[in-house]
């Protein structure tokens, strides 16, 4: 069992992990490599589901004793709560994107599984991305 303390970072390590098998996953794709794109995928929504669950389990429990708060001054403020607003609402936008992108592919209906895609990809790696950042912003620079 993970203490509770360590999940931060275990989120961040699920968010980054995701967004570099998203980029695998593309060139894969751009090299016709659909195998090799087919698993990188499939690592990525599994990582995500991770990280979804690891964050879950980690605010319920923060909740009991309060949110972490950003201690951050000056111009950082700003920019810690624009990240933190676009990567949460684009999270929750993403989700269901994230869920029908693979079926379009496993029902064998490519061509809406590009289309899906073309929007997916780059709302996915935007939010674990900033993930990380946020992350990083919340926990190394306050």
């Amino acid at each position: 069992m993970i203490p509770y303390s360590l999940l931060p970072h275990v989120n961040a390590f699920l968010n980054g992990s995701s967004a570099v098998l998203l980029v695998a996953g593309y060139l894969c794709i751009r090299k016709k490599l659909i195998s090799f794109h087919r698993r990188c995928m499939v690592a990525a929504f599994a990582t995500s589901c991770l990280f979804l669950v690891s964050y879950l389990v980690y605010h319920k429990q923060v909740g009991l004793v309060g949110s972490v708060r950003f201690q951050g001054q000056g111009w950082l403020r700003p920019v810690y709560f624009t990240i933190l607003i676009s990567h949460t609402l684009l999270a929750v936008t993403v989700v269901p994107l994230v869920n029908s992108t693979p079926r379009r592919s496993l029902e064998e209906r490519v061509d809406r599984h590009r289309r899906i895609a073309h929007w997916t990809l780059p709302l996915w790696f935007y939010v674990s991305v900033t993930g990380v950042v946020v992350y990083l912003m919340l926990y190394h620079l306050s």
